[in-house]
C-alpha cells in the first residue's frame, strides 16, 4: 500500500516537472511574445522574462523589437531627364506593434524589402539626375514616406531611408567632368577680369596722383630699376619716355628735307648699276694733234671732198663719227661696275711744255665741206 502511494507521488512529481518544462518560456529584453491559443490571438502580449503557456494549446511567437538595418538591392532606372542610373539604398525600421507584425503580414521583413525596391524605382523616375546627386535629403524623405505608408498597417515603423550610391555610365561621367571643368574655367576668368578691373582703377588713381607731381614718375622709375637690379641680372632694361620720342619726331618733321649726296652710280630695279651717259663729242678733250694744229691723219689740206662724200647739192654734212673704243673694250668714261666714278684723263706735260691728256681717245672727224 505504501509502495503504491510512493509510486503515485513520484509519477505526479515527474508529470509536474514535464509540464513545467513544456510550459515554461523565456522572452528576452528586446523581444515581445505573442500567444496564439487554439489558433486565436491572445489579448495579452508576453513581456520580457519568464512566462508560462499551456502546452499543446498555446503557441508563443517571439517578435524582435530592435531596429533592423536592411540593404536595398541596386535598382536600374531612367531619370526624368532620360539618364540611365543604378541606385542602391539602405533602410532602417523596427516593429512597434508585435501582434500586427504577426497577424497582418506573413513576413514583414520581406514585405518591407519589396516595398523599398519598388519605391526606390518610383523615386528614380520622378527625379532628375541633379536631384539624385545634390538633393538627396529631399529624396530620402520622399522615399521614407512612400515606404512608411503601407508599413504602418504591418506594425512596422520606418525609421530612416538613405540612398547609398548612384552609379552613372562612363560617357555621362566624362560629360559631367567637362561641364565641371568649363564651369571652373568660367569662374576663374570672371575672377581674373574682376581683378583686372580693380587693378585698372587703382592704376588710374595712381596715374592721376603722379600727374600732379612729375618727380613722382622719376622716383617710380628709380624704384623699378632698383627692383630689377636686386635680382642679379646681367641685363638691365631702362624704359624710354614716349614723350621724348614724340618730341624728336616733331623736330624731324619741322626740319627741311636734305638731298642725299651721290656717292656712286645709281642702281636699277634689278640691283644692277645704271649706265652713265657719255659726254658729247664737242666736250671731249682735244688730242695732241689738234693742240698742235695739225690736220688729222688721212686728210690733206686743200683736198676737196669726193662725190661719194656729198649726198647732193646743198645736203648738210654728215654727222661726224668718232673712233671710240671697241664695244668689247671698256671705255674710261663708262661707269665702273663696282660703283666707282669714271676716270677722267689727267693732263701731263710733254716735251717743250706741251700738255697732253693721257688715256684720251683720238678721233678722226670727216673732212668738212
Amino acid at each position: 500500500m505504501v509502495e503504491d502511494v510512493v509510486i503515485a507521488a513520484v509519477a505526479a512529481v515527474s508529470g509536474c516537472a514535464v509540464y513545467a518544462m513544456a510550459a515554461a518560456r523565456v522572452v528576452k529584453q528586446y523581444e515581445r511574445g505573442v500567444v496564439l491559443r487554439l489558433g486565436r490571438l491572445h489579448h495579452q502580449v508576453r513581456a520580457p522574462g519568464f512566462t508560462m503557456i499551456v502546452p499543446g494549446i498555446d503557441r508563443l511567437r517571439k517578435v524582435n523589437m530592435q531596429i533592423v538595418t536592411m540593404p536595398v538591392p541596386a535598382q536600374d532606372g531612367i531619370t526624368r531627364d532620360n539618364v540611365t542610373v543604378r541606385v542602391d539604398a539602405v533602410i532602417y525600421f523596427k516593429v512597434v506593434d508585435a501582434p500586427s507584425a504577426v497577424i497582418e503580414v506573413e513576413d514583414y521583413r520581406f514585405a518591407v524589402s519589396q516595398m523599398a525596391q519598388t519605391s526606390l524605382r518610383s523615386i528614380i523616375g520622378k527625379s532628375d539626375l541633379d536631384d539624385l546627386l545634390s538633393n538627396r535629403e529631399k529624396l530620402n524623405q520622399g522615399l521614407e514616406l512612400m515606404i512608411d505608408s503601407p508599413a504602418v498597417g504591418w506594425g512596422v515603423q520606418i525609421d530612416r531611408v538613405e540612398i547609398k550610391d548612384v552609379s552613372l555610365p562612363e560617357t555621362m561621367k566624362r560629360s559631367m567632368a567637362r561641364q565641371a571643368e568649363a564651369d571652373r574655367e568660367r569662374r576663374a576668368r570672371v575672377i581674373n577680369a574682376d581683378a583686372e578691373l580693380q587693378a585698372s582703377k587703382k592704376l588710374a588713381q595712381a596715374a592721376q596722383e603722379m600727374s600732379s607731381q612729375p618727380a613722382a614718375l622719376q622716383l617710380r622709375l628709380l624704384q623699378t630699376v632698383v627692383a630689377v637690379a636686386a635680382e642679379k641680372n646681367s641685363t638691365l632694361v631702362l624704359p624710354f619716355p614716349v614723350e621724348l620720342l614724340r618730341f624728336l619726331e616733331r623736330a624731324h618733321q619741322d626740319s627741311p628735307p636734305q638731298v642725299p649726296a651721290e656717292t656712286g652710280p645709281s642702281r636699277g630695279a634689278a640691283g644692277q648699276p645704271e649706265r652713265m651717259e657719255k659726254p658729247p663729242f664737242d666736250e671731249r678733250p682735244p688730242t695732241r694733234a689738234q693742240q698742235r694744229g695739225e690736220p688729222p691723219e688721212g686728210d690733206l689740206p686743200g683736198e676737196e671732198p669726193s662725190g661719194e662724200e656729198l649726198s647732193g647739192e646743198g645736203a648738210p654734212p654728215e654727222e661726224p663719227q668718232r673712233a671710240g673704243p671697241s664695244p668689247y673694250e671698256p671705255s674710261p668714261y663708262d661707269p665702273s661696275p663696282y660703283g666707282d666714278e669714271p676716270k677722267r684723263p689727267e693732263p701731263s706735260h710733254g716735251p717743250e711744255g706741251e700738255q697732253s691728256y693721257s688715256g684720251a681717245h683720238t678721233t678722226k672727224p670727216l673732212t668738212p665741206h
